[in-house]
């Protein structure tokens, strides 16, 4: 009976919170906003109290349900053929030291003054809260709310790469597995076909990536789940564009190499401006130039050029043709997957600094890539810490993100870069 009024003065306290932050970020007066921020410190404060006091209850009711210290199984019996039974629970519980209210609090406080994080803290069964790589560990709260927001926001390419979790410095090698067919006649007998060979390898490398924070900005926040909301924010915007410039453009030198700086990718096709604006073309000399096996790829176009010469197709007598003989479609306006189809492919949309509009770019550079999303691999832990320093120039403190990942193709084959090429009309 305590628990359920608990669980029930909880819901009431969680939304109320709600409320009050709501009408915070919605409020433009800075001495409502203060008030606000008050009263959701106390509010707060009596969610953790009464989580607390839930939690306690469950402590209670679970040593209450407990078997006696020597019972090993009792009750037995079987059920669809298993042996069911209660066993001797272990009462040790995998708690994340990351995630507790207090570590939360602490580490905002570091963040926002310096000031460090407690002794008791620091360590947990021998769990660093502090490494001298990335700073204080970021709480695993936010961390999980950022890779949750990476998963609805828009970073179109980056969601559809691979994601490892592999060692740094480790050869990942590519076999070049090929046999031939020969018939077998009185004469003739088929000559041995070993494995294939492996030549070439893919290592990743340990690159230390940085998402810096404005202290002004989070010195203002102060309740919990606005500095977390803010955080979040803030992370998911910076390392959703990096990850997506760096798939494409990255120079490999202490970071990313992307797909046009990768020297393996020689596939290149070369398009003029009238090629792009006729559909005929893309058939004759983009798609009768690629294999069978790499026919089902993906393009990657900026949204200018989508608009200037795919949806811009028309016949003879400038009827649009670019739906029915290209199969065309793009939903732009949609903010969390603006995407579209080309030919039956997959279109990602990426914006003008990552992939140029044909119109501003030069002859030569890449104005569209048809990629296998999943021979492009990003290798990282998702492990993020926060650094705290003074900034000299700027006479105010600094709070760096920094994160270890890397990121390669893995079978260059299944890229083609799409070239300008001087139009034939100068």
């Amino acid at each position: 009976m305590r628990k359920k009024l608990l669980e029930k003065r909880l819901a009431r306290l969680n939304e109320k919170k709600s409320a009050l932050s709501a009408r915070a970020m919605a409020s433009e007066d800075v001495a409502e906003v203060r008030n606000i921020s008050e009263q959701l410190k106390d509010v707060e404060a009596e969610i953790e109290e009464t989580e607390e006091e839930i939690a306690a209850c469950e402590k209670e009711e679970e040593a209450r349900s407990l078997p006696p210290a020597d019972a090993t199984v009792v009750n037995s019996n079987i059920q669809n053929g298993h042996v069911v039974g209660s066993f001797k629970a272990d009462e040790a519980r995998d708690n994340d030291p990351f995630a507790s209210m207090e570590y939360r609090k602490a580490f905002m406080k570091y963040a926002q003054t310096g000031e460090a994080i407690p002794a008791d803290l620091v360590k947990r069964d021998g769990s660093p809260a502090n490494t001298d790589t990335l700073g204080a560990t970021i709480p695993t709260t936010v961390l999980n709310e950022f890779i949750n927001e990476v998963q609805k926001r828009y970073g179109n390419l980056y969601m559809k790469v691979r994601k490892l979790n592999i060692q740094g410095a480790v050869k990942v090698p590519i076999a070049k597995l090929q046999a031939t067919f020969k018939w077998v006649t009185e004469s003739t007998v088929s000559p041995k076909q070993d494995a294939g060979e492996i030549k070439d390898y893919v290592e990743f490398s340990y690159n230390m990536a940085e998402i810096r924070v404005a202290q002004t900005l989070i010195s203002s926040i102060v309740t919990i789940d606005l500095f977390e909301r803010e955080v979040v924010r803030i992370m998911t915007i910076a390392y959703l564009q990096a990850m997506d410039e760096g798939i494409v453009r990255g120079t490999g030198n202490g970071q990313m190499l992307g797909i046009v700086n990768d020297p393996r990718v020689t596939n290149v096709i070369q398009m003029t401006a009238e090629d792009f604006n006729d559909w005929t073309a893309w058939r004759k000399k983009f798609f009768a130039k690629l294999p069978l096996g790499y026919r089902d790829g993906e393009f990657i176009f900026p949204l200018s050029t989508v608009d200037t010469y795919l949806e811009t197709m028309a016949d003879n007598n400038n009827n649009p043709v670019f739906r029915q003989a290209t199969g065309l479609e793009v939903n732009s306006g949609d903010a969390v997957n603006p995407n579209g189809r080309f030919f039956g492919r997959d279109i990602s949309l990426v914006e003008p600094d990552i992939i140029p509009d044909f119109d501003e770019a030069n002859v030569g550079d890449v104005v569209g890539i048809f990629w296998q999303p999943e021979q492009y691999a990003i290798n990282t832990n998702m492990a993020m810490g926060m650094r705290r320093y003074f900034d000299e120039n700027t006479n105010e403190w600094v709070n760096k993100m920094l994160t270890i990942v890397d990121g390669k193709v893995l079978n260059p084959k299944g890229f083609v870069l799409i070239k300008k090429k001087a139009s034939s009309n100068g």
